[in-house]
């Protein structure tokens, strides 16, 4: 490999000029989350949003940027009064107990937002109706008869042409038909232009597949004006209409207000922030889509800059719902295995856009390859070998060979590639990119073998390969910090440096990037890592009840009753053997000639299996390889560790070999 081309901490000018016009042009970044209603306790969607759009603030404040991070709780409308009645409050005290559990949950998971609204605030409700008369003044809201479906769930009017047969698309419920006198914004007015303006600026709507969608919604000529009131007579509790007292505002108006509200609109810190950033789950792309930005027209004001739109958590491949009972509650899961290996699996495991599905052997499969084998295996071998090697202080370095130019060449690519994707809203593949660079420095201290050369007396190259290590791990532990806030100020004071709990831990990335100064010799180290610690597999469960069962197959007729040594077909067709790969291998800690491996059998199902595969094969050469697998054997626990499953075999001359598929073949095909 060439040599790099940023070991010195000098910066081309080439690349300096470049970042100075980045800065000038984004001196702020303002982002938010939806505005959570307030009918129920949070859960693992509102969770992904919250720790998602924190890391975003996160890496744009450890990027030298003014950034602001706002989320709050959506708190007038139908569903809320109905939610009041049924605990027996008045809405105004249901909504401030509900409001307070959201605002209680988000340090237990790392998030440190700058603001919460509530829509019940002063300051939002004058926002809304100084928007609301500005808009009526415009001519654009107009009074008109209607009558429409109407669903509770939504808290809307849908057309014929909106409902799936006859029911409401999100709910599947038979709508209400109401005919009432009511406002409404002239939205199809600005349907043409908002249809030209996402056909320009592609980067708009991400990921390009809700960009998609909305086009396909505005060519549909399903949407219309969008009525924006409700009478008193069936709703008071809203913002009342400042042009006219017996209406209240529709909820959806009211709520998407809250981005500018909360910024104090028209003044306080609208002109410094706005226009911000969105993130929302797909089932509310309409509204952030449509709605919001035809009424900014309508104000003549600015639009947001990108909406940024999710997935959905699915459990067994279901939605979560309370009936299925298959809900995940995002607290438990960070009071069991702790905020930062709960956040790390959240941005890893769902590729922004797509669907993902949550189960505990995928959280403990990716907490264990990553944390455990991977980073904080990283720094516990590096740090023992300081204490042992160097009296657990930075030692002194000599000159950089092509092997550590190389890791410094590695370091800048993988920082580089983490900043774009990451500020793309490609989480998983930012770090992924990042774990690049941590693998190439289990590998580095392989090669470079720092225990022969303490043995060798070579202080001088130990001391190099030492401290190319300790500040390759410096910069992983400093690009972390937005995904694991509290594992990369520990790492980082693990590594001697002065960082606080919670200010941003260096002045910017961009000196980061390029820059491969070593660290200052004698700086005292820690003795030991130990931050992520390996998690046994639990045990498999069988589904809740109320989930989808399989369709019992026809009575096959009697078999003959097998012989001495024979099984029947029935119970041939009981073992469950299915293809996976192998995406992690280990030797057992307490059994030498056993191997632990996770394999991975596709559909977020990854398995634990014990084989006595260690005289036979290097943990190393398995990665990547297909093998065949029986799952359904009752789980065995082997000198501590759960065993789910048995990996098949075959012996020659007195040797295991795997049994594989002659091509490669899906995770989890069946075999037959």
């Amino acid at each position: 490999m060439t040599a790099p081309r940023h070991v010195a901490p000098s910066t081309p000018p080439s690349r300096k000029s470049s970042r100075t016009e980045r800065k000038s042009l984004m001196k702020s970044y303002f982002v938010t989350t939806p505005i959570y209603y307030v009918n129920a306790k949070p859960h693992l969607g509102h969770a992904y949003t919250t720790v998602v759009a924190d890391a975003l603030a996160r890496y744009h404040k450890l990027s030298g940027e003014d950034t602001l991070f706002l989320t709050g709780t959506d708190e007038h409308g139908d569903k809320i009064v109905q939610a009041a009645e049924k605990e027996g409050k008045a809405p105004k005290e249901f909504v401030d107990g509900i409001s307070a559990r959201f605002q209680e949950l988000w340090p237990q998971l790392g998030v440190a937002n700058d603001r919460f609204v509530r829509t019940t605030d002063e300051q939002h409700i004058r926002a809304v109706q100084r928007f609301l008369q500005k808009v009526y003044d415009a001519g654009d809201i107009y009074f008109g008869e209607f009558g429409g479906h109407y669903c509770y769930g939504c808290e809307r009017f849908y057309t014929e042409k909106e409902l799936e047969n006859g029911l409401c698309p999100q709910h599947q419920t038979k709508p209400e038909f109401i005919s009432e006198k009511n406002y409404f914004f002239k939205m199809s007015k600005y349907l043409p232009w908002l249809r030209e303006y996402i056909e320009q600026h592609p980067d708009f709507i991400r990921p390009e597949r809700y960009r998609n969608e909305l086009l396909g919604m505005l060519d549909s000529g399903g949407l219309e004006d969008l009525c924006i009131s409700r009478p008193k007579s069936r709703l008071t509790w809203g913002i009342e209409l400042p042009f006219d007292k017996d209406y209240v505002c529709y909820v959806w108006f009211d709520a998407l207000l809250n981005y500018i509200s909360a910024l104090g609109w028209p003044e306080g810190d609208y002109a410094r922030y706005w226009p911000g950033e969105h993130l929302v789950a797909k089932d509310i792309l309409k509204p952030h889509g449509i709605f919001w930005p035809t009424m900014l027209k309508a104000a003549g004001m600015p639009l947001y800059k990108r909406l940024n739109v999710h997935g959905y958590w699915l459990v067994r491949d279901t939605k979560m719902s309370k009936s299925l009972g298959n809900v995940v509650d995002p607290v438990d899961m960070c009071r069991r295995f702790g905020q930062d290996a709960f956040r790390y699996f959240l941005l890893r495991e769902m590729h922004f856009g797509s669907d993902a599905s949550f189960s505990e052997d995928a959280f403990i499969s990716r907490t264990n390859a990553d944390l455990a084998n991977d980073l904080g295996n990283l720094f516990s071998r590096v740090l023992s070998m300081c204490a042992k090697y160097c009296d657990s202080k930075v030692p002194e370095a000599g000159p950089l060979n092509d092997e550590d130019k190389a890791v410094a060449e590695l370091a800048a690519d993988a920082l580089r590639n983490f900043r774009q994707l990451f500020g793309n809203v490609q989480f998983s593949q930012a770090l992924e990119s990042l774990w690049e660079l941590v693998r190439a420095l289990n590998k580095y201290v392989d090669a470079q073998a720092p225990w022969t050369l303490y043995k060798n007396g070579d202080t001088l190259r130990l001391g190099t390969v030492m401290q190319v290590l300790l500040t390759a791990m410096r910069k992983v532990a400093v690009c972390v910090w937005p995904v694991m806030p509290q594992a990369s100020v520990t790492l980082l004071r693990q590594l001697g440096q002065d960082v606080s709990d919670t200010a941003v831990p260096v002045a910017s990335l961009d000196a980061e990037e390029d820059d491969f100064t070593l660290l200052t010799p004698g700086t005292a180290l820690a003795a030991s890592s130990n931050l992520f610690p390996r998690r046994d597999m639990p045990a498999p469960t069988t589904p809740p009840a109320g989930e989808k069962k399989a369709k019992k197959e026809k009575k096959a007729p009697a078999a003959a009753t097998p012989a001495p040594g024979e099984i029947s077909f029935d119970h041939f067709k009981a073992v469950d053997m299915r293809v996976g790969t192998i995406r992690h291998a280990e030797k057992h800690p307490d059994a030498d000639r056993i191997l632990r491996l996770e394999i991975d059998f596709g559909e977020g199902q990854t398995r634990q299996i014990l084989s006595g595969l260690a005289e036979y094969y290097a943990p190393q050469d398995l990665i990547g390889k297909q093998v065949c697998a029986v799952l359904n054997l009752a789980p065995r626990k082997i000198r501590g560790l759960v065993s789910c499953g048995m990996v098949l075999t075959a012996e020659k001359d007195g040797k295991l070999c795997l049994l594989q598929p002659a091509d490669a073949m899906p995770e989890g095909s069946g075999i037959a």
